[in-house]
């Protein structure tokens, strides 16, 4: 959940820091600081409470000359957010400074045998009770740093990515990883490393992805060697080219990043399109998945694997291939899966839907069943992740960076992302042929040019934000391929604005949340025209009877539920498969007007991060 960022080199490593924090600040915003190692064997420690602004604030009167420091931007677990909690944490003589991002399980045992052996605490995180191990295995078997710190991680349980300095070394940088995400930047004679690429676009388009249980040493001059924790056996440095831009992790003109993104929609799914279908629209290439073809189109039942809005974008994909290919598709809650029993043969396929490809639930429920023999397939933005890695196959989503911590293209992209799959295996599977293919697939292609025109509308979303504003609850209804969709819309007004809502499949109203129902209370319904929309507009009915707020999302041109809602936001026509991407654009600007009405931090929402890397 937390960020990380390092540098070693001949310039300041304070600025290359601060604004590897900004970068990374959507990870967490809870505290922030830095530690500097000059070369005369002086190390400076900046530490303050809330965004990375109050750092750089404060750091304004320190002394934070150097080439080599660390930095982090702080996701809180252990110990409120304080300045006294912020990383980084620093040993008890004060020599080794230590950056965390994970979790230790195992702290409480070892913070009591350090206690034992003399060690004072000052903070109540368990990332403390790692500097202080590493530095009583330094002073106990009198090794180097880099000795100690892999001595010190044998013996600790649970997740991490870390990066290490000690003053009595100044020439030297540690990172580790283990079930956390880790970067390391290659550039000329300097060093990066990070908990994503973000801090390294613009200094070097050179990038090594540390694997699990590695190690490495990174020295000035440009120097890294990592091995294996496990083995102690040198890992090969397996440099893959960075294409990312400093342009794309800017707001370009927009006041927020998540309306930046929302407006890249209609280019990033043409990105998710562009080279999978052909021209005449009569046939579905997924390269990522020819490897393992005959496996994933012969399975006898998938299962999909996601957190948060990925959730929703699994069960709008379960419908979505059920629909197209007549094939049993499960979707199972990635942290739940991943401690239940579930019945898995080697037939079966997972597909594990990560934006990050480092969702911790996620991975462990795709590990879980490729260890019984199944087929793992990653849907993921990010080209080196994990689920990249370790995955049979993976389709990536070609979204580009998403900086904002509430999910938008991304999530358009994911659902674009399982249509793909589900026109992929029923051709394959002879599900459907011919006129009826070439419509669906000359449909998905059209949707960005939908979305472009729909954009253009953007000032419906303030009329339906003022029924919204003041209110103490919210109520999202929708049915068939839409009732995923609901769910959504409730949880993009949840993270963004902090207004309560709930989402129900609509034929549910009835058995309890109709008990809710009252003069002024907001409930939107998303009625495209689609097969169940009659059913739908008889929901909005027996609405309107008690008297509530009906803002209602209907295709263009639907003069009976317009003349029934209250307020209004359209989409353009679509088959029944395809009216969720739509949708998901119009509640998300929803979302958003109604947090800039209530004056909430849009990019950066309270007690939130982008990626859940820990459980």
């Amino acid at each position: 959940m937390c960020g990380i960022v390092g540098y070693i080199g001949n310039r300041s490593a304070y600025e290359r820091l601060i604004q590897g924090l900004y970068r990374l600040e959507y990870r967490g915003y809870d505290s922030a600081g830095v530690a500097i190692v000059k070369a005369d064997g002086s190390m400076n420690v900046c530490k303050a409470k809330g965004k990375v602004k109050n750092l750089e604030d404060k750091a304004a009167a320190a002394d934070v000359a150097g080439c080599v420091g660390i930095a982090h931007t702080r996701w809180a677990t252990h110990g409120e957010p304080n300045d006294v909690n912020a990383h980084p944490h620093v040993s008890q003589s004060g020599r080794i400074a230590l950056v965390h991002n994970g979790t230790i399980e195992n702290y409480a045992v070892l913070k009591k045998a350090l206690v034992q052996h003399g060690k004072e605490f000052r903070s109540e995180t368990d990332t403390e009770v790692l500097v202080q191990l590493i530095e009583y295995v330094k002073e106990s078997n009198g090794c180097n740093l880099y000795e100690a710190v892999k001595e010190a991680l044998l013996q600790v349980e649970g997740a991490y990515a870390i990066a290490v300095v000690d003053r009595d070394d100044p020439d030297t940088l540690i990172a580790a990883r283990k079930a956390s995400p880790l970067v390391i930047g290659i550039g000329e004679g300097e060093t990066f490393i990070a908990s994503d690429a973000t801090p390294i676009v613009g200094y070097t388009d050179k990038v090594v992805y540390m694997n699990d249980n590695e190690v490495a040493l990174i020295r000035q001059g440009g120097k890294v060697d990592i091995e294996s924790l496990l083995s102690g056996k040198p890992s090969k440095l397996n440099i893959k080219k960075l294409r990312m831009s400093v342009e794309q992790l800017e707001k370009g003109g927009y006041d927020t990043f998540m309306l930046k993104e929302i407006f890249e929609q209609p280019e990033t799914l043409k990105d998710c399109i562009r080279g999978r279908i052909t021209a005449d629209s009569r046939k579905i290439v997924l390269s990522g998945v020819l490897e393992n073809k005959e496996r994933f189109v012969n399975a006898n039942r998938i299962v999909i694997v996601a957190c948060g809005t990925s959730w929703h974008a699994a069960l709008i994909g379960k419908r979505v291939i059920q629909e197209m290919c007549a094939l049993p598709v499960e979707v199972e809650y990635a942290s739940e899966f991943r401690y239940g029993y579930p019945y898995i043969t080697d037939r079966d396929v997972v597909i594990a839907i990560s934006q990050s490809g480092e969702t911790a639930d996620t991975l462990m429920a795709a590990r879980k069943m490729k260890a019984a023999g199944a087929k793992v397939l990653a849907v993921t933005n990010v080209l080196g992740s994990t689920a990249a890695r370790e995955a049979d196959a993976t389709i990536y989503l070609q979204a580009g960076p998403e900086v904002s911590v509430a999910s938008t293209k991304a999530y358009t992209a994911q659902l674009v992302a399982m249509a793909l799959v589900a026109l992929f295996l029923a051709q394959a599977r002879g599900n459907l042929t011919g006129r009826d293919f070439g419509e669906r697939a000359a449909a998905l292609r059209a949707i960005p040019g939908q979305l472009r025109a729909m954009l253009d509308r953007k000032h419906q979303a303030n009329v339906c934000a003022g029924a919204f504003e003041n209110a103490a609850s919210a109520l999202f209804l929708g049915r068939g391929f839409n009732a995923a969709s609901a769910e959504e819309g409730a949880l993009k007004l949840k993270e963004v604005s902090y207004l309560h809502a709930e989402a129900y499949a609509a034929g549910e109203m009835k058995h309890g949340p109709i008990a809710l129902l009252e003069p002024g209370f907001p409930v939107l319904v998303v009625v495209p025209d689609d097969s169940v929309r009659a059913k739908t507009v008889s929901n909005i009915a027996e609405i309107k009877a008690r008297g509530a707020t009906v803002c209602a999302v209907a295709t263009e041109g639907d003069d009976e539920v317009a003349a029934l809602a209250d307020r209004m936001m359209w989409v353009p026509p679509a088959p029944e498969w395809a009216y969720p991407v739509s949708v998901a654009v119009a509640l998300q600007q929803l979302a958003r007007e109604v947090a800039l009405a209530r004056g909430c931090d849009i990019d950066k929402p309270r007690n939130l991060a982008k990626s859940v890397t820990t459980e």
